[in-house]
């Protein structure tokens, strides 16, 4: 590049666009640290009390049409800096959007929700991600919807990540655009937005030279699994046809691979609802990392992922304990 253009050297990339970076030969670490103590500031959130989790199970956000107003463009820019935020924090994903929807007429709970995801900010502001260097190349996707799970349309949510290996390289939560039927249905449709994207992103490694069978997708429901996998067309399937067609044709084709995963062991979870601590705790592993006491101690992706796929047929256990402990090894003879 310093041929075609004018380049000056500034040594190692530590700090772009407000991310934090930490590079090393077995990998690299990008955080917002500072920019999330930045945002605590700017609100007055520097000395609130911590929280161990983003929101409450009990939670459950509407229009709240007889709550008191608040100011519209301060809850605007907390909802703009978090959402910035999630670029490295997966962890917040679900909360951040389901607050975002409430921009238009923001009332007195929404701003404590949002308050709320501050204070479990600034219990750990120094989360990030973990891209590990000897991570291996296999692509894999997990799905999950939380059926009508939406109190004022009563539609489901999608959630989805892809791993490429032990890394958590795209993650996403969103309202589905039409109401669902049934948890098969919103299941159906959340599965074929993850086959979609695992599909694409098989179409741009190609073009590095990686190539991919059967990518597996994870599931927790049977019934869409058996739905994608039956030729056979039920009454009680013809409203979700063109979803489940699309999965059987690419099942069909060798494209993908349905997996079914238990409920406990699927990851995309933490993007469909709140969760209660220890869930959400043990869902965190699969993709953030902690530093403290100015050392790097790093929560390693698969240390939950490995504890997922111990329950996949055709998984060795004994090579998942021996990559987590290899990894681990390495990142702490790389961080303190």
């Amino acid at each position: 590049m310093s041929k075609e253009f004018v380049m000056s050297l500034m040594g190692e990339l530590q700090f772009f666009l407000r991310l934090q970076i930490k590079q090393g030969p077995e990998g690299t670490f990008v955080h917002q640290d500072k920019y999330t103590k930045d945002i605590l500031k700017k609100f007055d959130m520097g000395d609130s009390k911590p929280m161990t989790t983003p929101m409450s199970t009990n939670t459950a956000l509407d229009a709240d049409e007889d709550g008191e107003a608040v100011d519209q463009r301060e809850f605007r820019g907390m909802i703009g800096l978090l959402l910035y935020l999630t670029a490295t924090r997966p962890d917040i994903q679900f909360e951040v959007c389901l607050c975002a929807c409430y921009q238009d007429s923001p009332r007195t709970s929404h701003r404590q929700a949002v308050k709320r995801i501050f204070r479990y900010l600034k219990f750990t502001p120094e989360l990030g991600l973990w891209y590990s260097s000897g991570s291996s190349l296999s692509l894999r996707g997990f799905s999950d919807a939380d059926h009508a799970g939406c109190r004022i349309d009563r539609k489901s949510t999608s959630s989805t990540c892809q791993f490429l290996g032990t890394i958590l390289v795209s993650w996403s939560s969103r309202k589905q655009a039409s109401v669902s039927l049934s948890t098969t249905e919103a299941e159906c449709i959340a599965a074929a937005s993850c086959c979609s994207q695992l599909l694409w992103m098989k179409a741009t490694l190609r073009d590095f030279g990686l190539s991919f069978e059967r990518i597996p997708l994870l599931v927790d429901s049977t019934s869409t699994i058996s739905v994608a996998k039956n030729p056979v067309l039920h009454s009680r399937t013809k409203h979700i046809d063109v979803r489940f067609h699309f999965l059987r044709d690419h099942y069909e084709k060798g494209d993908i691979d349905l997996v079914h995963v238990v409920t406990e062991n699927q990851l995309a979870d933490i993007f469909t609802k709140p969760l209660e601590f220890s869930a959400f705790a043990r869902l965190r592993v699969v993709s953030c990392a902690e530093m403290k006491r100015s050392r790097w101690v790093c929560y390693v992706t698969l240390t939950w992922l490995g504890i997922g796929w111990s329950q996949v047929e055709g998984v060795d256990n004994a090579l998942i304990k021996g990559e987590i402990e290899r990894q681990w090894t390495a990142l702490i003879a790389l961080l303190v």
